[in-house]
């Protein structure tokens, strides 16, 4: 079993910047997919970024350039660095693991099998 708990946003003016943690506890983490998605008010959870045991990574094409995605096994903890943010990056931000190994896209909800509650992360104009 895989406990994920996020932590690090907040209020932000837009071009601002948030680095979002996600602590995981269980013996796992290192062999895990880790992925980012978010969910804004009355819109479906939406896809971030991932990464994988080796440290690949891949991102939703709107976020690309401005988000990066890094893990440390060693403290069993992923992060999300959010850089020029936006209004419409407004949403609540929720960490998710793969059992261990899983290959395949990791791109949506399904393929993850553990999730934090979330973090809200809010962007003022």
């Amino acid at each position: 079993q895989v406990q994920l708990v996020e932590s690090g946003g907040g209020l932000v003016q837009a071009g601002g910047s948030l680095r979002l943690s996600c602590a995981a506890s269980g013996r796992t983490f290192s062999s895990a997919a880790m992925g980012w998605f978010r969910q804004a008010p009355g819109k479906e959870r939406e896809f971030v970024a991932t990464i994988n045991w080796s440290g690949n990574t891949y991102y939703a094409i709107s976020m690309k350039g401005r988000f990066t995605i890094s893990r440390d096994n060693a403290e069993n903890t992923v992060y999300l660095q959010m850089i020029n943010l936006k209004p419409e990056d407004t949403a609540v931000y929720y960490c998710a693991a793969t059992a261990p190994y899983r290959v395949g896209r990791k791109d949506y909800t399904d393929a993850y099998d553990y999730w934090g509650q979330g973090t809200q992360v809010t962007v003022s104009s």
